[in-house]
Formats: C-alpha cells, structure tokens, sequence
C-alpha cells in the first residue's frame, strides 16, 4: 500500500505540473469569475501546503511550517515557482515514502486531522483523493479558459 500511495501522489502531481504548464497565457493561472472561488495557482499552492504539511513535515521531518492563507491569497507567483514548489514537493514525498515502514500506515496518524482517529493509510488515502479533486478543477479551469 505504501508503494501504491506513493506512486499515485507522485502521478498526480506530474499531472499537476504538466497542467499548470500547459496554460497558454501565464496570467490566467490566477483568474477567477463568477462562481470560481479559487484560481490554479492558489489551488496549486494549496496542493502543495497539504501535502507538506500532512507528509513532509509530519513524516518527513521537515520542517515546513503551513502558512495556509497564504495559498489562497497569494497572487501572481511565477509559473516556473509553481513548478518548482512541485517538483521539491514529488521529491520530498519520495524520501518520506521510502524512508516509512509499511506498518506506519496502519498507526492512528500522529497529530489532528479533519478525520477523527483515521489511520494514517487512511488519512494518506484521503490526501490522494484531495489531490486528484482538486487536479481536475484545475483541469477544468484551464479548459474553460
């Protein structure tokens, strides 16, 4: 299962990159009308806090500290620092899987989470999911643009 997770959370945000790349106009990243709450690039800075924030630094040791509404108010970074914020965060989540024993995702994970008493597989497992939801809205943003 370990393996699995890791693989799919590194997949995804290949895709990540790959979309956040693929808008035409840099500016659009962060256009947002009528009901769209949230543009791709706060959605991608949001993608990246969470999985640092849930993997790196409670399993990784690394110490990044979340600055989550910073995600959504931050505005115009640069493409290529949204890129780069992803590809240290495919290679911080490499190291973490690596270095976790198996039996760590049947552990209660070790700090708060929006899901009581979830497991740590589990919780890993809702934070794929996130990734893969919030990887389509992104998707869907650059499309209808």
């Amino acid at each position: 299962m370990k393996d699995i997770l890791k693989g799919l959370i590194i997949r995804d945000l290949e895709k990540l990159k790959e979309e956040i790349a693929a808008y035409q106009n840099e500016e659009k990243l962060w256009h947002i009308e009528k009901n769209i709450a949230n543009s791709a690039g706060n959605m991608c800075l949001h993608l990246v806090g969470n999985l640092n924030t849930y993997i790196g630094a409670a399993y990784g040791k690394t110490g990044y500290v979340r600055n989550r509404p910073d995600e959504f108010a931050l505005k115009n970074i640069p493409r290529a620092e949204l890129i780069d914020k992803i590809d240290k965060t495919i290679i911080m989540i490499g190291k973490t899987f690596d270095m976790m024993a198996e039996e760590q995702l049947n552990e209660q994970y070790p700090s708060d989470t929006p899901l009581k008493d979830a497991t740590t597989g589990h919780f890993f497992m809702h934070l794929a999911m996130h990734l893969s939801y919030h990887l389509g809205q992104i998707n869907y943003h650059r499309r209808l643009l």
